[in-house]
């Protein structure tokens, strides 16, 4: 069947704007989704470095919270204060809230928890897609599958490390961050 010359131009036409809006459409989703699941990795070692006025302070084992911190960052520092000599336990602050021991996120649950900025409590995987993705002003949150901890005004939390008390403690020594990824509080 032959097609006169008007109606092949219209045929090609709307296959042409077929296609068109076809891949204006993947772009778009593929922009959509790529932008929404896509995750900041840690960049560096979590270094504590001692700044004036933004920096908590350690000492004997203790941080004290900068005077122009924000409240609610007082409240995690106190928060991560109170679970200094709790040992390490494993699912510690999952079933209880307030527990004789806490595992990484149990710690990390308990300190956002107390500072007013989550409720309840998750696993590490979960904080995968805590919050906001990137690096806080005042708390970053490090998230593998499998392992979680914070800083708080740059002074680490964690219940890993290179030293030998177990539980969470605060520590000012460097860690590797590589494999995880970086979140935060919203606003922190």
């Amino acid at each position: 069947m032959i097609l006169p010359s008007c109606s092949f131009a219209k045929y090609t036409l709307e296959i042409l704007m077929i296609r068109f809006f076809a891949l204006l459409l993947s772009l778009t989703t593929a922009l959509l989704f790529s932008s929404c699941s896509s995750q900041v990795e840690a960049r560096d070692p979590v270094t504590y470095k001692g700044t004036a006025k933004r920096t908590a302070v350690y000492h004997n084992g203790w941080a004290y919270a900068p005077r122009s911190a924000p409240t609610k960052v007082k409240l995690a520092i106190a928060a991560g204060n109170r679970l200094q000599n709790k040992p390490y336990k494993w699912g510690g602050g999952h079933a209880r809230l307030n527990d004789s021991g806490y595992d990484c996120s149990g710690a990390v649950s308990y300190v956002l928890r107390e500072a007013g900025l989550m409720n309840g409590q998750m696993a590490s995987r979960g904080f995968l897609n805590y919050g906001k993705r990137g690096y806080g002003k005042w708390i970053t949150l490090y998230a593998r599958n499998g392992h979680v901890f914070m800083t708080v005004a740059g002074l680490r939390l964690d219940t890993g490390g290179s030293n030998r008390r177990t539980g969470p403690r605060w520590k000012p020594w460097t860690r590797k961050s590589i494999g995880h990824v970086v979140r935060h509080p919203p606003g922190y």
